[in-house]
């Protein structure tokens, strides 16, 4: 088998569950070792509703990275001197299946991400993220809940 590089991967959306999340990232980061990396999804349905309302494509790109820091920086504040983030990994299009992507291509990570405890009836019609991605990951997930 190759050598794989493991890594402690948060995903984050800057909601409070995903913060906790970034804690917990950090305390599994300091007691494994391993680098942690922040990844964050720019919604696919956000690109839509932009281009659909006539946004040029070097602003659509200009949003993309001004959500990636806003992200990133609540991530960073609530691992605050836990540990340094090694990257910031900014993706784009529908959350779950872009994570799934992740995963695949970095067979070393070991994924942590919030679940944001929406009603029964919305996960049952729709299916949460964490759901998803705990459902076809190849590889350690843990969800963090309230």
């Amino acid at each position: 088998m190759a050598n794989v590089t493991q890594s402690i991967v948060v995903a984050c959306d800057g909601s409070e569950q995903s913060l906790k999340a970034a804690q917990m990232a950090a305390d599994l980061a300091n007691a494994t070792g391993h680098p942690l990396k922040l990844l964050t999804v720019f919604p696919g349905s956000k690109v839509e509703r932009m281009v659909v309302s006539g946004v040029w494509p070097s602003d659509l790109e200009e949003e993309q990275k001004n959500y990636g820091r806003k992200v990133f920086d609540a991530a960073k504040e609530a691992v605050g001197g836990k540990v340094e983030p090694t990257e910031e990994v900014l993706l784009k299009g529908e959350p779950a299946h872009e994570i799934i992507e992740y995963l695949e291509a970095n067979p070393g990570a070991h994924m942590v991400l919030g679940r944001r405890g929406h009603s029964t009836v919305r996960s049952l019609t729709l299916g949460s993220i964490s759901e998803k991605v705990v459902r076809h990951a190849h590889g350690p997930v843990t969800v963090v809940s309230e």
